[in-house]
Order: C-alpha cells, then structure tokens, then sequence
C-alpha cells in the first residue's frame, strides 16, 4: 500500500460501514501498521464538545497484546476524558499505583463468593425474560440483551428493580455506540453522575448513623479495606458509574452476539442442544471470533520502538483487541468461528495484564444462564421478519443496534 491508500484506509476506520463489520480493513491495515493518523473519541468524552484524539494504529496480536501488558509504557490515563464533562472512571484509566491500590480494595468487595451468590438472581431474570417471549418476533436487543446485564446490575448494587431502565441510555450515551447530540450525551452524562452521587451518598450517610443497610456490592465497596484503605465516597460513585457504563454495556453486546451466532450457525446450535457442557467454548469463541470490545486507547509514557515504527512519548495509541482476535498468526482462519481452538484462552476481548476486565465472571455467567435457558427450551432460533442493524455508531463495541429473533418449537420437538 502507498501512503495515501494507507492514509484513505486508516480514515475508514470510523466510516459506519467499518464499525458494522471491521474485519476486512484490518485485515488490509496490518501488515502495515504500526500507522499513525487514526482519528477518534475514547470513551466518556463527548464528540461536538470535546475533540479526537490521533493516534497510532496497532493490529497484530503481537503489538497489542505486548501494549497492553506493558502498563508502564502505554499509559491507561486519560487526560481527554478527566476533563471532559463526563464522569470519569475506576480502574480502566488509572495506572498502577494507583490501580493496583483501587483493585485491591474492589477485590474484596467484589468477591468470588459475591459472584457465585448472584446465579439464583440470574436464573431468576432469565426464566422470566424466556417466559415473556412467546412465538412472535422478538428485538433481542431491546428485551433480553439489554434488560439481563441492566437487572442484574441494580440488584448487585441493591438499587431499585425500576431504574434498571435508564441504565441502557446511559450507557450507549457514555460509551458512544448511539447517535447523539453534544447536548443529549452531556444531558444522559449528567444524570448518570446525579444518580448515583445521590444513591451512594444516601447510603454513605445511611451507614454513618448505624442505620441497617441490605447487604449488596455497593455497601461491600463503601466498607472494603485493604491495607487499612478504603475507598472514598466519590471513589464509590465512579465504580458504580463503571459498572454501569462498561460492564452492562460489554455484556449487552455480547449477549447479542452469542444470540446472532445461535441463529446463523444451526450446526453449533445442535452441537451445543446435545452437550451443554460446550457453551463455555462457545461463549469463549465468540468473545474472539465477534467480541464487542474492539479498541481502547492508551497514551506512550517514554519513546519506544514498536515493529518499524518510532513512538514517541506522549503519543496515543488505538490498541485494537478485534483486530488482534483475527491476527491469522496466531489464529488460523481467523474468520471461522470454531469452538475447538486450542488457544482460545489467548483472545484479547476481555483484556490481559492488570486491566482484565473485573466483571469477566459475571458477564459469562449471565450469558450461559441465558443460553442454558434457550437450549433448554428445545426452541429454534432463526431471524425475524426484518434485517439485524448493526451497531455504526461507534467502534468501541461490535454488536447490533436491532437483532430480530423468533424462538419457535423445533419441528421434531413439534412432531
């Protein structure tokens, strides 16, 4: 590729026809990258309100698993989103020491036993989703991806069952994957920041005055020590914040994801109607084969040498997790979904290093109750009356806007 090809492809990379499917430009884009040019917002900044950053273009699983492991380096601090108006967040933009300090006290709150504690809630919001589906056409999106993370959301945290409802708004408005106006998201960003500043502050003085509080994560965030620390009450808010906008975001994605590959691939169904035991593979490949996490920016601490190209410090860097999933090095035909992959464990969508994603456990356990719900059920699942919409408002998630599904008898089960 000459400069100005490589430069017309980089600039693609936002066009909504590359969000909606971004594999054939990386594909493209690799072999030459490390490039620079590739302009975009990370997430929390408000685009018409705050301006993109440029930044180098990093594809290989080699270049972005080394990134992001290299937490020194490539710095998760974000100096765009601290001073945008949004909230700022937990974890995902804060080095260590700082992070492992913050993690360290989330841990105990956000505990194994805490985890493994929320499954009967889970099955419960399942069992009532797949009761309410009936034999008609069905947006997967709007009622079950999106209302199964955001339900299971406020009752860890203890908050009200009926808010769960702005929790999606909130998120697409923060996370960029809904077209918006400055003034919508600033407005969404808002009274995200509202909420919770007044449910976390509610509790804090709860507890201050000995007042008997449920037990629920955001108690367990408030009362969590390591090391004789705790977190602050504007600490508390902002992971609350975090849980919200990243974590039921993500998850909403993948749910929709998991369902599109049910309906498009009916070999896979039947494998997995015939042994279950297969799902966590199936949840795994298609974390790597159609992940939503496709990209996060990170900013050089120092000048460093990355393939051929001479990073300086201070420069941003677009790691591109998606893209590394379809590295055909180290994944052979990269565009095959096939759950007997010896090194699923290597997919990137979760994150690696100190940044893994926190809530890895609860996103998967919410998406096999759901699919041992389906498969159960005996239920087909085939496409509705009307074409799925892609996501093409941002690339941060990969994942669908409108998925139309009907979950109808299978006809040996009808016989």
């Amino acid at each position: 590729m000459n400069p100005s090809d490589i430069a017309a492809s980089v600039a693609r990379l936002t066009a909504p026809s590359t969000i909606a499917d971004p594999y054939p430009l990386y594909d493209r884009l690799r072999p030459v990258c490390p490039v620079k040019g590739y302009s975009d917002y990370p997430p929390g900044t408000v685009p018409g309100q705050d301006d993109p950053v440029s930044a180098w273009v990093l594809l290989s699983y080699e270049h972005v698993a080394n990134a992001a492991r290299d937490h020194r380096t490539f710095s998760s601090g974000d100096p765009l989103q601290e001073a945008s108006s949004a909230p700022t967040l937990m974890l995902v933009n804060h080095d260590n020491p700082e992070h492992d300090r913050l993690r360290g006290i989330v841990n105990m709150g956000f505990s194994r036993k805490r985890m493994e504690a929320e499954a009967a809630p889970v099955q419960e919001i399942v069992e009532e989703l797949l009761a309410g589906l009936g034999s008609g056409d069905v947006d997967v999106m709007a009622k079950m991806a999106s209302v199964l993370p955001a339900r299971v959301m406020v009752h860890l945290l203890g908050l009200p069952a009926a808010d769960a409802d702005r929790f999606r708004h909130w998120a697409t408005a923060f996370m960029l994957s809904a077209d918006m106006t400055a003034e919508e998201r600033q407005a969404s960003n808002e009274e995200l920041a509202a909420y919770f500043i007044e449910k976390v502050s509610a509790m804090a003085g709860a507890l201050a005055a000995g007042e008997a509080v449920p037990d629920c994560l955001m108690r367990a965030l408030m009362e969590a020590e390591a090391d004789g620390e705790k977190l602050s009450v504007e600490e508390v808010i902002r992971f609350c914040i975090t849980l919200v906008v990243a974590g039921a975001e993500t998850t909403t994605f993948l749910i929709g994801n998991l369902l599109y590959n049910l309906a498009t691939m009916p070999g896979v169904h039947q494998r997995l109607k015939a042994d279950p035991t297969q799902l966590g593979a199936f949840i795994d490949e298609t974390l790597r084969h159609s992940g939503p996490p496709q990209r996060l920016f990170r900013i050089a601490t120092e000048d460093v040498r990355v393939g051929e190209a001479d990073i300086k410090r201070g420069d941003w860097v677009a790691l591109f997790f998606g893209a590394a999933n379809h590295d055909p090095d180290v994944f052979p035909d990269p565009d095959r979904f096939d759950m007997d992959r010896p090194n699923l464990n290597k997919q990137l969508t979760l994150g690696v290093g100190i940044h893994h994603c926190l809530g890895s456990a609860l996103a998967k356990l919410e998406a096999r109750v759901l699919l041992e719900g389906i498969l159960a059920s005996g239920n087909e699942v085939n496409f509705g009356g009307s074409f799925p919409v892609p996501q093409t408002a941002s690339l941060l998630n990969h994942g669908f806007e409108r998925l139309v599904l009907r979950f109808s008898p299978s006809k040996k089960e009808a016989a």
